[in-house]
């Protein structure tokens, strides 16, 4: 599995969105235009290799051209243990698994937080329903980040055209 940058995705194809947590793994797909992200039900975690099957169900189900995993950064852009573990995550895909898809590693500092804050003011969710949505949101803002990126850039560029 190799990290590229978004200007290397594939078009046209929907791209997942990981949030990695210890208990969960948030999930979001985009449409096959990757203008929208949508959540999708967390995979409750449990050994790797089930986890990785989950992955490879929805992968094929869904007809994913890559990956994106938020990348648990400290607050001062450094790389910790969180980080570490995510990156062993995308080379477990790829060495144990099978699952040799592009992956973008992204930001996702606070993006936790963000959702949270959106659930309470915008849903008013309870804090018990918070904790079953909050990952796959995070995942979905996530991937909104990355999705936001590639139409930016290519907007930019359409711009730059004579």
């Amino acid at each position: 599995m190799s990290a590229i940058d978004i200007d290397s995705l594939p078009t046209q194809t929907p791209i997942l969105g990981l949030d990695l947590g210890t208990k969960t793994i948030g999930i979001a797909l985009s449409n096959s235009a990757q203008r929208l992200a949508t959540p999708l039900p967390v995979i409750k975690r449990t050994k790797f290799r089930q986890d990785a099957d989950a992955l490879r169900a929805i992968i094929g189900e869904r007809r994913v051209g890559a990956l994106v995993l938020g990348l648990p950064l400290n607050m001062d852009g450094s790389e910790g243990p969180r980080a570490q573990a995510t990156r062993a995550f995308a080379r477990n895909l790829s060495h144990q698994a099978g699952i040799t898809l592009p992956v973008v590693f992204w930001d996702e500092r606070l993006s936790t937080v963000a959702v949270e804050r959106d659930l309470i003011e915008t849903l008013d969710v309870s804090r018990a329903k918070r904790a079953e949505q909050v990952d796959s949101a995070a995942a979905a803002f996530i991937l909104q980040g990355v999705l936001d990126a590639i139409q930016a850039r290519a907007s930019s560029r359409s711009q730059d055209w004579p």
